[in-house]
C-alpha cells in the first residue's frame, strides 16, 4: 500500500484528516439545501484527494474492506438505536419478506440482466446482482427522516434497510467463495446455513442486549459517564460474538441496537446522540476511503454499464420485488410504487464489491466500478426526488409530527426519575395545559424553562412550541408517562379518545 505521505509529520497528518472532517461537516448544510444524501460529498472528497487529483496515492482492498465493516456497523448501529419499535412493529412481517424474498428478486432479475446484456458468466451475473441488491441503511434513514410520510412507509423502509444487510452479506461472500473457485456447496445448503446464521445473530443480539439493559438499569447514575460507551462496546461484542458462533454479524448489530433502542435506557438523548456522531463519522471515514479507492476514469467508463444495471435495478427489479414481497400485506399501488423508487443504495453495495477484490477474482475491479457507479447514479436521481414522488402519489403525511425528544436521568437513591422533553415545531403538546397531561399520580410537571428563564407552571399554564418541560416520576412510572407524553404529543389534549393508547407500551423492546 501507498500512501503518499512520506516526509510528512504526524501532526501534518493528523492536521489533515481534521481539515477533511471540517470540509466533510461543512458538506452537510449543502446536502440540507440539495437534498442529496451527504454520502456523495464525501466521496467526491476522497476522490479529490486521490491520486488523479491531489495525488494521494491509495489501492489497499483489504483495508478498505476492513474499515468498511466497521463502519457499517456503526451505521447500523445507529439505526437501531433510532428506529421507534412502536414504528416497525406493525409492519415487521412485510418488512422481513421484503428483505429477505424481495432482495431474492432483486437479485436475480439484475443476475439476469448482467447474464444477457453483459454476457457475463452466471456466477458472476448472480455476483454483481447479490452484491447491489441491499439497500443501504445511511442513504434510507438521511433521506426519509426529513420527508413526512405516514410511519407504516418510513417504518418498513427503515427495517428492509436494516434486515437486509445480513442476508446479502452472506450472499456474496457465498458467490465471491465459489466464483474463486473455494467453495463448491450446494445452493441449498447455502440457503439453509444463511437461514442459522440469521437466526444465531438474532439470538446474540437479543440475549446481550438484554443482559446491557438489566445491567444499565441497575448500576445507572444521574450523569451520563461512560453510559454511551456500554452500549458501544455491547453493540460491536454481538458481532463479534455472533461471528465466532458462526452467525451473521450484522444481524446481531442491528437486533442489539434495536433492543436497545428502545428500552426505556436512562439518557436516551445522550444515547442516541452519540450514535449519530458516530454514525456520522463512519460514513465520512467510509466515503472519504471509497474515494480515494475510486479511479474516476473508471467510474466514467463504467457509467454506461452502470446505468443499464441501475435502470433494471429501478425500473425491474425493485418493483417486482415489492410486488412479490408487500402486495399481499394491504399495500395499495401507490404506495407499491413509492417503495419501488425509495429502494436507495449506498455504502452497503460499494463495501460489498470489496468482497470480490480479495479473493481474487478476474472480473472483481468491474464489479467495483460499476457498483460505485451505480450507487452514485442512485444518490444523484433517486434521493433528492424522493419528496416530489411521495407528493405526486399523494403520499405526503400533514399530521406526521417530529418524534419527541426525551431524555431520562436517574435521581439515585430516590427511586425517582428526570424526564426532561422538548415541545418540538408541530408538537401537539403546544396548547397543552399542565393539568391536561393527566400524568398518573404521583408524577408532574416540575419546572418549564422558556426562553432561558425557569418557572414553576400551575395547573393552567400551557405548554408552547420551544419549552423544556422536566416532569418528576417514580421510576415505576417512567415508562407510563413516557407513553403519554408521545401520545399528547401526536393527538393533543384528545389523546386516548382518538385511537391513541397510553399503555406505556409504545417502545417496548422487541
Amino acid at each position: 500500500m501507498q500512501w503518499g505521505v512520506a516526509g510528512f509529520s504526524a501532526e501534518a497528518i493528523i492536521l489533515a484528516v481534521a481539515a477533511v472532517l471540517l470540509v466533510a461537516v461543512a458538506a452537510m448544510r449543502l446536502s440540507s439545501r440539495t437534498g442529496l444524501p451527504t454520502m456523495l460529498l464525501y466521496l467526491g472528497l476522497g476522490m479529490l484527494l486521490g491520486e488523479d487529483a491531489l495525488g494521494l496515492q491509495f489501492d489497499d482492498a483489504q483495508l478498505t474492506h476492513d474499515l468498511g465493516y466497521a463502519a457499517l456497523i456503526l451505521i447500523l448501529a445507529e439505526g437501531g438505536l433510532t428506529t421507534r419499535w412502536s414504528t416497525i412493529r406493525p409492519i415487521l412481517a412485510p418488512a422481513a419478506v421484503l428483505a429477505t424474498v424481495g432482495t431474492a428478486v432483486s437479485l436475480l432479475v439484475v443476475a439476469a440482466a448482467a447474464w444477457v446484456v453483459f454476457d457475463a458468466d452466471p456466477v458472476t451475473a448472480l455476483l454483481l446482482g447479490a452484491v447491489v441488491a441491499s439497500t443501504d441503511a445511511a442513504a434510507v434513514f438521511s433521506v426519509l427522516r426529513r420527508v413526512p410520510l405516514p410511519p407504516r412507509l418510513v417504518g418498513l423502509l427503515e427495517a428492509e434497510s436494516g434486515f437486509n444487510d445480513a442476508p446479502v452479506v452472506l450472499a456474496v461472500v457465498a458467490l465471491s467463495a465459489r466464483a474463486a473457485g473455494t467453495s463448491d456447496t450446494e445452493w441449498w445448503l447455502v440457503i439453509a446455513l444463511t437461514g442459522a446464521e440469521l437466526l444465531i445473530g438474532i439470538v446474540v443480539g437479543l440475549v446481550l442486549a438484554a443482559a446491557l439493559v438489566a445491567l444499565l438499569r441497575r448500576v445507572a447514575q444521574p450523569s451520563v459517564g461512560p453510559f454511551p460507551l456500554a452500549i458501544l462496546a455491547v453493540i460491536v461484542a454481538a458481532y463479534c460474538a455472533a461471528t465466532l458462533l458462526q452467525g451473521s454479524g450484522f444481524m446481531a448489530v442491528y437486533v442489539a441496537a434495536l433492543t436497545l433502542g428502545n428500552a426505556h435506557l436512562p439518557h436516551g438523548s445522550a444515547m442516541r446522540g452519540f450514535a449519530t456522531t458516530l454514525g456520522v463519522l463512519a460514513q465520512i471515514g467510509l466515503f472519504v476511503l471509497l474515494g480515494l479507492l475510486a479511479d474516476p476514469s473508471r467510474l466514467v467508463s463504467s457509467l454506461p454499464a452502470a446505468l443499464v444495471v441501475a435502470a433494471v435495478l429501478v425500473f425491474v427489479a425493485r418493483p417486482l420485488s415489492v410486488a412479490a414481497s408487500v402486495a399481499w400485506f394491504g399495500f395499495t399501488i401507490r404506495e407499491q410504487a413509492f417503495l419501488s423508487w425509495a429502494g436507495l443504495r449506498g455504502a452497503v453495495p460499494v463495501v460489498l464489491a470489496t468482497i470480490p477484490l480479495l479473493d481474487g477474482l478476474e472480473a472483481a475491479r468491474r464489479i467495483f466500478d460499476v457498483t460505485l457507479a451505480v450507487v452514485v447514479v442512485s444518490v444523484l436521481v433517486q434521493a433528492p426526488s424522493l419528496a416530489w414522488v411521495a407528493r405526486r402519489l399523494r403520499l405526503l403525511d400533514p399530521d406526521t409530527t417530529e418524534d419527541l425528544d426525551i431524555d431520562v436521568a436517574p435521581l439515585g437513591r430516590l427511586g425517582m426519575s428526570l424526564i426532561a422533553v422538548t415541545v418540538a415545531p408541530g408538537s401537539r403538546l403546544s396548547g397543552v395545559s399542565v393539568d391536561e397531561l393527566r400524568f398518573p399520580e404521583p408524577a408532574q410537571v416540575s419546572m418549564i424553562i422558556r426562553g432561558g428563564q425557569a418557572f414553576v407552571p400551575g395547573p393552567i399554564d400551557r405548554l408552547r412550541i420551544g419549552d423544556d418541560v422536566l416532569v418528576v416520576t417514580p421510576g415505576g412510572l417512567r415508562d407510563a408517562v413516557d407513553a403519554r407524553l408521545r401520545s399528547v404529543s401526536r393527538w393533543g389534549r384528545l389523546a386516548g379518545w382518538l385511537g391513541s393508547h397510553d399503555t406505556g407500551r409504545e417502545r417496548d423492546a422487541p
